[in-house]
């Protein structure tokens, strides 16, 4: 029997990858869906974007685009106009522009086919919505206007932190965009800041970024049985590295 398993942000820990995989002692019938940020952090981001383009070959996967993903492919197109180069470095890319220094014009193609490929969201048919950050339009993620808040919003996740558990979703106040899919999995802003080191759940969203770029551990959860595996953190892995420390 296949199951669905989401994986959080990976920030470049290729280590932290193996060991989830292991743990949830992953089968080629197993439905992956990865929900971005699969660079910028820790030192392997090259490597990561290599294993995931080797494991489509054997593994049914979904690769939701990140905003760091977003960063990394127009750093590899030259489009450098889109990019605040500070900003983007204080938050993991100068790992991975040093780590791009060894690789070779064929391998940079294929991460770029690769990043060009990825989807902004994945829609199941049990109406569960998964991707990398959240929407803002109230009627869905078909009516959003500006695509990158796919993988750039927060809204949608302070939304739920924030919203009274007491209130009934009849209610006129309660937020229509939590009304809308039956489960919505999102990655983007570790839970680790709200001083939490698992899956974590708000009305219908699950926040699975369990902060592997900084000092958390990666986690990947069936989104049937809510059961969750993770590696050891991410600072264990890499003792050497700072990530996004």
């Amino acid at each position: 029997m296949s199951r669905k398993l989401v994986i959080g942000d990976i920030h470049g820990g290729l280590k932290a990858i193996h060991q989830v995989l292991e743990r949830a002692n992953v089968t080629q019938k197993d439905i992956l869906i990865f929900l971005g940020d699969y660079v910028d952090g820790w030192s392997e981001s090259p490597a990561v974007l290599d294993f995931l383009i080797a494991l489509q070959k054997k593994q049914s996967c979904i690769f939701i685009r990140g905003n760091h993903d977003e960063l990394l492919l127009d750093w590899l197109l030259g489009n450098n106009e889109n990019i605040d180069e500070k900003l983007w470095f204080q938050h993991g890319g100068e790992a991975t522009v040093l780590s791009y220094q060894k690789t070779d014009s064929t391998t940079k193609e294929k991460h770029i086919h690769f990043l060009q490929s990825l989807q902004d969201y994945y829609l199941d048919k049990e109406n569960r919505l998964f991707i990398h950050a959240g929407f803002t339009n109230m009627k869905g993620v078909e009516h959003e206007y500006f695509k990158p808040l796919f993988y750039w919003d927060r809204t949608l996740w302070e939304t739920a932190l924030a919203l009274d558990p007491s209130l009934s979703k009849e209610a006129i106040s309660y937020p229509n965009r939590l009304n809308i899919y039956k489960e919505i999995y999102i990655g983007h802003t570790p839970v680790t800041k709200i001083n939490e080191t698992i899956p974590f759940n708000k009305a219908c969203v699950w926040n699975v970024d369990t902060g592997a770029a900084f000092k958390g551990k990666l986690t990947i959860m069936d989104v049937d049985t809510k059961e969750f595996w993770q590696s050891d953190s991410l600072p264990e892995l890499y003792p050497t590295e700072k990530g996004r420390n």
